[in-house]
């Protein structure tokens, strides 16, 4: 992708953001109006609270409009790889007054029940609540969907709570409904599982958002799909420790190390370095910002019997889950190499162990391991 066409395709997403961020303050502040007038017309603590939480998504689309327009900021000095990650505070933020939402359902329901109040139901608001949910459900697949096609966090969590607010709503119909037969109201106890409920998917979305933030493990097949792109390269003879780096909705970085023939010229290897990252942004629209070299020695049968060997002692080991990056210098004694340990193992024990082995079976040679990172698939 040019930098022209991923320019327009930025602007295009930013547009779809802001429209379907309107559009869901428009909805949610026509809904909260109406529920609000017909929960204190029929005294309805679940629907009064119904109207909060639409209320809260009105703000929820706000931040998401705030967001996106800061996010969509030009790289500065301070900060030169823009301010994409804005957008998951504003994510956080949403999920914020999601939580707070259901604090405050909770606490209101907990004193209707101290205090039981009886509402009084029209077939008019029947109706009305009923128009809501349909409503509530066209704008939650909207939202969703484009929250998911333009990959906006803010907005997939603001389509996913208009999924729970119209689920809401039809419990809020159905105990109307239901007090219309019987008599029986079931409001404050209805009104406590809304409230739990609600704080239930802040609390999800608070941590979906806090590990984009943190920086969480990239996807297996995205991962295998790159180094797979990488080493239809004939030089490339392997690609390892990939790390992909996120400054926001697609804004994507990312390092890795390749190993090929220790015969290729500094030209040959810029060239294949340029051509890979070429490659790669045109794929996946991610930008290779560093690609190291390991050099392989295939013209001598000694080190390639080495290699063999120690991989094979090292791999004997179940933290042990791969062996890359094999250096051995035979008229210096010197023998180095990475291996990738597993989260459950301690690094320093484990180089302690693999290098104590490897010296066993190479007498008088120096040994370096680097441990290694289960960072992606």
């Amino acid at each position: 992708m040019s930098d022209e066409a991923q320019l327009h395709a930025e602007d295009e997403r930013n547009r779809a953001v802001f429209r379907a961020g309107y559009v869901g303050i428009a909805t949610n502040i026509a809904l909260a109006g109406v529920k609000a007038f017909i929960g204190l017309a029929a005294n309805s603590i679940s629907v009064v609270l119904d109207a909060v939480n639409n209320l809260s998504d009105a703000i929820s689309s706000i931040v998401t409009i705030i967001g996106t327009k800061f996010a969509s900021a030009e790289a500065d000095r301070d900060h030169p790889l823009g301010h994409g990650r804005i957008e998951y505070l504003a994510a956080l933020t949403v999920a914020g007054l999601i939580l707070w939402a259901g604090i405050t359902s909770l606490i209101e329901s907990a004193k209707i029940i101290a205090e039981p109040a009886t509402p009084e139901y029209s077939l008019a608001a029947l109706i009305v609540i009923a128009v809501t949910i349909l409503v509530k459900i066209v704008l939650s697949r909207y939202v969703k969907s484009t929250g998911l096609r333009v990959k906006s966090t803010s907005l997939v969590a603001a389509g996913t709570d208009a999924g729970y607010d119209a689920i809401i709503s039809a419990s809020v119909l159905a105990s109307a409904i239901f007090f219309t037969a019987t008599g029986i109201s079931l409001e404050a106890w209805l009104g406590l599982l809304i409230a739990l409920f609600i704080i239930r998917s802040g609390i999800e979305l608070i941590t979906g958002t806090l590990n984009d933030i943190l920086g969480k493990r990239t996807d297996a097949a995205l991962s295998k799909d790159i180094k797979e792109a990488i080493k239809e390269e004939p030089q490339v003879l392997g690609a390892y420790d990939l790390y992909v780096f996120n400054y926001g909705p697609g804004l994507d970085y990312a390092t890795v190390h390749v190993e090929i023939p220790d015969s290729m010229t500094a030209h040959e290897i810029d060239q294949l370095q340029r051509t890979i990252t070429i490659s790669i942004k045109k794929k996946f629209g991610i930008i290779l910002t560093g690609i190291g070299i390991y050099a392989v020695s295939s013209g001598d049968p000694e080190i390639m019997a080495m290699r063999e060997k120690v991989s094979k002692a090292v791999l004997a080991h179940e933290y042990a889950l791969g062996v890359h990056g094999f250096f051995a210098d035979l008229k210096g004694k010197e023998i180095a190499f990475d291996a990738v340990i597993d989260f459950s193992r301690d690094k320093r024990e484990a180089v302690q162990e693999l290098t104590g082995e490897i010296e066993k079976l190479y007498p008088g040679y120096t040994v370096r391991i680097n441990p290694d990172c289960h960072v992606t698939d």
